[in-house]
């Protein structure tokens, strides 16, 4: 790469770090709402569940890089609050099956829409071309970086 191309990648990069940080913003504003009500841990076991379905619990542990006998403890406090239920695998009666709630549901959506509805207002200043050119470049971007990996998103509790 010769020294004026470095310099266009190297301003894209700084352009699209500062972008990085718009949205950081607009994420932690969409959680912030959310961990009045759970942790952040919590929060992170509601995405999983509202993203992939009922699992075992001890997969659901594993997700989330917990100690199973501790994890457990965190999942008996979120069935005492309502967030997510426990029952008996229908194909292993040992295993234990953890599933959201409509009222955890509840909360990973609202974090959801509020974070959809920013970005809609961000977008809505801007002109039909412009919303267009950032979602051509933003496609553009998702696909050469790839699906970010599971714990690379927990972190953040998406």
């Amino acid at each position: 790469m010769d020294s004026t191309q470095e310099e266009h990648v190297l301003s894209a990069a700084d352009a699209t770090l500062t972008t990085s940080r718009a949205l950081l913003g607009i994420i932690a504003r969409s959680v912030s709402s959310a961990l009045e009500e759970v942790t952040l841990p919590q929060f992170r076991v509601l995405v999983i569940l509202a993203g992939s379905g009922a699992m075992r619990i001890g997969a659901l542990a594993a997700r989330m890089k917990a100690v199973p006998s501790t994890f457990s403890r965190t999942i008996d406090r979120m069935v005492a609050e309502g967030w997510v239920e426990r029952a008996a695998s229908v194909e292993n009666r040992r295993e234990v099956i953890i599933d959201v709630t409509s009222k955890g549901w509840r909360l990973v959506h609202g974090a959801t829409e509020l974070r959809r509805r920013e970005i809609a207002d961000v977008l809505a200043t801007m002109s039909k071309k412009d919303r267009n050119a950032v979602a051509s470049a933003l496609s553009k971007f998702s696909v050469a970086a790839g699906e970010p990996a599971d714990d690379d998103l927990l972190g953040l509790g998406l």
